[in-house]
């Protein structure tokens, strides 16, 4: 007798799950073959464009990305030219590595053009030949962005005023800082986990001192539970103090490793704008 294959989750699911995982809008998604500057060929992957960072999982059905892009610090998108028939190509020029991406058809291109334009240089580009209900989701995107980048940049703006005061060598926190990081103690980051469990239930905080950090997180496993882990900073480098230590390049990379290894049950606490700070335990 064949064993019966476990049910394929709901596309409902699906979205909440990768929506719980990655925390940031879905702007746009399909197929994509991807070329990144350490691959010698193209992988073929289900793409989610979110927020400024291109998603990347194995399938349509997958709730965990296996690789991301972040596109915000984008300086050109440049089109190839393809002897293929029925194919766009084109290349993502970013700071540190050029990305050359395929798409199945020369219409999902054009697509994948104007949402990455519009999110990364915040304005619906000219040059895309789109029809014009896809050029009014461009621009229903748009709005979007600029609404979420001025909701999270408001509490860490906040964050930046009240670490100036405490720490002199934290600099540019928007820029170099996972969103979930917020300038709070052991005791206040427990509080704001335990009031607000939907915004997420992990927090990178300073550590006990001025050179270290710590993350606190939040379970619901037989009862909530809350546990802290050292995050020792060693040169360039960041070490999880964990019974096999895990030495990562930088802070994201620390909180993404919580996030895969948990299989998207530890999720960044996002601060959301529509409340104040003093619902999420945070002293003005």
């Amino acid at each position: 007798m064949l064993a019966k294959k476990p049910p394929k989750p709901a596309p409902r699911k699906i979205f909440q799950e990768r929506l719980k995982i990655t925390a940031l809008p879905l702007y746009f998604e399909g197929f994509l073959l991807v070329k990144r500057s350490a691959d010698q060929e193209y992988k073929h992957y289900w793409t989610e464009l979110r927020g400024t960072t291109l998603f990347f999982y194995r399938d349509k059905k997958s709730t965990t990305y296996i690789d991301k892009l972040d596109l915000l610090e984008l300086t050109c998108l440049s089109n190839q030219n393809s002897t293929e028939k029925n194919c766009a190509k084109f290349t993502l020029v970013l700071p540190k590595e050029e990305v050359q991406l395929k798409t199945e058809n020369t219409e999902s291109g054009e697509e994948w053009r104007g949402f990455i334009l519009t999110v990364t240089e915040l304005s619906v580009p000219q040059h895309v030949s789109l029809l014009p209900g896809q050029v009014i989701r461009l621009h229903e995107v748009l709005e979007k962005e600029n609404k979420r980048r001025l909701e999270t940049e408001q509490l860490p703006s906040m964050c930046v005023q009240k670490e100036k005061e405490l720490i002199d060598d934290y600099d540019n926190v928007l820029n170099t800082m996972p969103a979930c990081f917020y300038m709070v103690s052991r005791k206040e980051a427990t509080e704001m986990l335990e009031k607000n469990p939907s915004w997420g239930n992990m927090i990178l905080r300073p550590g006990s001192d001025s050179r270290n950090y710590s993350i606190t997180i939040r379970q619901e496993l037989d009862m909530p539970k809350i546990k802290h882990y050292k995050v020792m900073s060693i040169g360039k480098n960041y070490t999880i103090e964990l019974e096999k230590p895990v030495t990562l390049p930088n802070l994201f990379s620390v909180i993404d490793y919580f996030v895969k290894e948990t299989r998207g049950n530890l999720r960044p606490f996002i601060y959301s704008a529509a409340k104040n700070l003093d619902d999420v335990g945070i002293k003005k």
